[in-house]
C-alpha cells in the first residue's frame, strides 16, 4: 500500500508540474488580449498604406509585426524621414505609446546593392550602416512621438534575412524596409 501511495503522490507532483497556474494564465491572456486590441486599432488606423501596399500588419503568437516599406519612409540612399512617414509613423506610435508596457523593436534592412559615392561621401560605407542609421531615425521619432525611450530599440541588419530576391527591382524593393515588432514581455 506505501508503495500503491507513494505512486499516486508521485504521479500527482507530475501532474501539478505541467499545469500553469490560474494567475498565469489570465496574465497570458490579458497580455493577448492587449496586443489583439493593438492589431486591432494598427490595422484600422494604418487602412491606407495598407491598401498602397507601404505597409503591412502581421499578428504573430506573441508579437504583432508592422513592416514598413522603405520607399515610403526615406529618400533612395537616405536616413531622413519624408513628412509621409512621419505622418504613418506618428500613426503607430499613437496607438503603441498611451499604454505601453511591451518592448518595441525598430530593424532596419536593406537590399544588397553596394553603398554608393555619395553615401560614401557621408560616412556611410556598409548597408548595416545605412540599416542602422535608417533604424535610429525611426526610433528617435517614436520616442518623440510619445514611445518610451526604455521599452524601445533599434537595430540594423543590413542586406540580411531579405524577404525577396535581390534579383529584381521589386524583390529589392520588398528587402528594403523597417520593421516595428511589439513583443510581448512574456511575464
Amino acid at each position: 500500500m506505501t508503495k500503491f501511495r507513494t505512486l499516486c503522490v508521485l504521479g500527482i507532483a507530475v501532474l501539478m508540474a505541467g499545469c500553469v497556474s490560474q494567475q498565469k494564465y489570465d496574465a497570458s491572456q490579458q497580455k493577448n488580449a492587449e496586443l489583439e486590441a493593438q492589431y486591432q486599432q494598427l490595422n484600422q488606423s494604418m487602412n491606407s498604406e495598407i491598401s498602397s501596399r507601404d505597409v503591412s500588419i502581421t499578428r504573430m503568437q506573441d508579437a504583432i509585426k508592422v513592416s514598413v516599406n522603405s520607399q515610403l519612409l526615406f529618400p533612395s540612399g537616405g536616413w531622413e524621414m519624408s513628412p509621409e512617414a512621419k505622418t504613418s509613423i506618428a500613426k503607430v506610435a499613437a496607438i503603441l505609446a498611451p499604454h505601453q508596457k511591451n518592448k518595441i523593436n525598430v530593424n532596419g534592412y536593406t537590399d544588397s546593392t553596394p553603398i554608393g559615392a555619395e553615401l560614401m561621401k557621408q560616412g556611410i560605407t556598409t548597408n548595416l550602416i545605412l540599416s542602422q542609421k535608417r533604424a535610429d531615425n525611426v526610433m528617435q521619432f517614436m520616442i518623440s512621438q510619445g514611445v518610451k525611450p526604455d521599452l524601445v530599440s533599434a537595430h540594423g541588419f543590413g542586406e540580411n534575412d531579405p524577404v525577396a530576391s535581390n534579383e529584381t527591382e521589386e524583390g529589392r524593393a520588398k528587402n528594403r524596409r523597417v520593421e516595428l515588432t511589439v513583443a510581448s514581455s512574456g511575464k
